[in-house]
């Protein structure tokens, strides 16, 4: 394959620039000041950044009706075109658009970026997208979780994209597809093996790395997702740090491109390895190599994985022709301790001397306890940035989530369990649902909606805290189980430790002191979490609390107890 074969376009087509020329840019805020706008979720902004470089070609905007059904159906577009997922714009029932019309796409400050003209209008339905999309409608899937808070409708039409979403960090990485292509044009290689990363490389990943462009005669487009990844995931910044530091120390600079990918990922398993592989053609890659569980979520409701481990690799090199990408398996790695030497386990002799550290094991046990990672495993300038970013377990940020009924006991034992983790030197921040309501979300009634934006901004306050190293509780109903686990989604699994007080509906009414399940019961008041409104127990919590035949403070002791266990407490 030629310089000039690798970057043609894939499908026949051509990248596409929805960009504003310089010169209409002007023209175009001003006309789109006197335009009705919708404030773009950071998931769509990173959708249209994609759709105005080419990342998605030869989509060209979003979706319509006829793509997005086939694409559900088929993983196909209207006209036939390979492409595996919906790529679409959510909007609420009551936003200002109209057919035939023009509206502004605005970023959460407001600030202007695409004008699109609507022509189609059209609903969706959660349970399709997430059955054939999914796989699942579990709602411990992130995205499954996420679908039930999107708008009604979605809307497509045509774009004029006048500026890019802005990023102020790592610049001189934030390459498109055509700037990626010239900067492989200009190296020595024909084939490009691209990589999919959305955490730290360590010597094993490297290893895999160097042999896959060794064996393909290749460069190594390293190309990591800083838009959105797996809730929980390390940060970004963290990351590129770390992958700058072994392409200036350990990669042949004639061999390697280091460009970050702006993808607000699906967690879609197979589905989005075909589309990421789809992606990286169009950044001008042919070779490209698919991990076990590629893009998975982890584990659903019952603790099984959502996908199988190999199920990627297999759907990728089922469509490799017609992607023109050729599937590069992730082979496992480990260290022969006698030979200081990396080799594929499946080539190992039987009784060789092997070590392995898995991605628990490094958080569990390195990160989270202050230990620094062996040489063997991670090169020291890796190993470095990630102890500045990853505090000992104790510091770092833990949300405990009390959920059941009203009346079983969640702001007492809530209240007990702040006494000990202060008394253990955690400070804590307390977000109970009644205070909350009179401050945070004030003005908010008892509908479905409503109690979910109460639960909602809960979560989010939460995860802030989270994020900055604190340790928080939130005692509220939250009734519904799609909301909680759009929560756990942004605190991010490994911290985050939903509690179930399990108390029995009779129970709950023999202590309503304020007299609120009578008046439900008498239908004085509606839409009563257990009475006329369901509870959505949850299916898989950290904790479930019985405080039937066990008291608030023995509660409260288990709770500590577990989070002790995991190292949120020191002992």
């Amino acid at each position: 394959m030629t310089h000039t074969d690798k970057l043609i376009p894939p499908y026949g087509g051509s990248l596409i620039s929805l960009l504003a020329a310089a010169d209409e840019r002007d023209a175009l805020r001003a006309h789109a000041a006197t335009l009705p706008s919708i404030q773009l979720s950071a998931r769509a902004l990173c959708d249209l950044e994609l759709l105005a470089t080419g990342a998605f070609s030869p989509l060209d905007r979003f979706m319509g009706r006829a793509d997005y059904e086939r694409v559900l159906a088929e993983m196909r577009l209207a006209d036939g075109t390979l492409f595996p997922m919906p790529i679409t714009l959510p909007i609420s029932a009551d936003a200002p658009v109209a057919l035939d019309a023009e509206i502004a796409l605005r970023d959460a400050k407001n600030d202007l970026l695409a004008i699109m003209t609507v022509e189609e209008i059209y609903g969706w339905s959660r349970e399709d997208m997430a059955a054939q999309v999914f796989g699942t409608q579990d709602a411990r899937h992130p995205l499954v979780a996420e679908l039930h808070h999107w708008g009604e409708r979605f809307i497509s039409g045509p774009l004029r994209v006048i500026h890019l979403p802005v990023h102020h960090d790592f610049k001189a990485l934030r390459l498109t597809p055509t700037e990626v292509r010239e900067r492989l044009a200009e190296l020595p290689h024909s084939n490009v093996v691209a990589f999919q990363t959305r955490n730290p490389l360590h010597r094993a990943h490297e290893e895999l790395t160097k042999r896959a462009i060794e064996g393909a005669d290749a460069t190594l487009l390293l190309h990591p997702v800083v838009g959105m990844t797996k809730p929980g995931d390390v940060d970004h910044y963290t990351r590129v740090r770390a992958y700058k530091a072994l392409v200036d120390r350990y990669y042949d600079r004639d061999r390697v491109v280091l460009s970050l990918l702006p993808l607000a990922m699906r967690l879609a398993g197979p589905r989005e390895a075909v589309w990421h592989a789809i992606i990286r053609r169009n950044y001008g890659a042919n070779h490209f190599i698919v991990g076990r569980d590629h893009a998975g979520p982890g584990n659903d409701s019952f603790g099984r994985p959502f996908y199988g481990a190999y199920d990627a690799q297999e759907l990728v090199a089922r469509y490799a022709d017609e992607i023109g990408v050729r599937m590069l398996p992730f082979s496992e790695m480990v260290y022969l301790a006698d030979e200081d030497r990396y080799e594929e386990a499946s080539r190992v002799i039987a009784g060789a001397r092997t070590a392995a550290i898995s991605g628990t094991q490094v958080r569990e046990d390195y990160l989270h306890k202050g230990r620094p990672l062996p040489g063997w495993f991670t090169r020291p300038e890796v190993a470095d940035v990630l102890a500045e970013s990853y505090p000992p377990r104790h510091k770092q940020g833990i949300c405990v989530w009390f959920t059941g009924l009203s009346g079983a006991g969640k702001s007492t034992t809530a209240e007990i369990l702040t006494a000990l983790l202060m008394e253990h030197g955690r400070q804590v921040t307390v977000l109970d649902g009644d205070v909350v309501r009179t401050n945070l979300s004030k003005g908010l009634g008892f509908s479905k909606e409503d109690r979910d934006a109460n639960i909602l901004r809960i979560g989010f306050v939460a995860a802030e805290i989270v994020r900055h190293g604190g340790a928080v509780i939130c005692a509220a109903i939250s009734p519904y189980r799609a909301t909680r686990d759009a929560v756990r989604a942004m605190v991010g699994g490994d911290q985050f430790c939903e509690v179930f007080v399990d108390t029995p509906l009779d129970v709950c009414e023999a202590r309503d002191s304020k007299g609120m399940y009578a008046k439900a019961r008498r239908g004085e008041i509606t839409g009563f979490t257990g009475i006329d409104d369901p509870y959505e127990a949850p299916l898989a919590p950290e904790l479930t609390l019985d405080t039937v035949a066990e008291d608030a403070e023995d509660n409260a002791s288990r709770i500590l107890g577990w989070l002790l266990d995991r190292g949120f407490v020191r002992g």
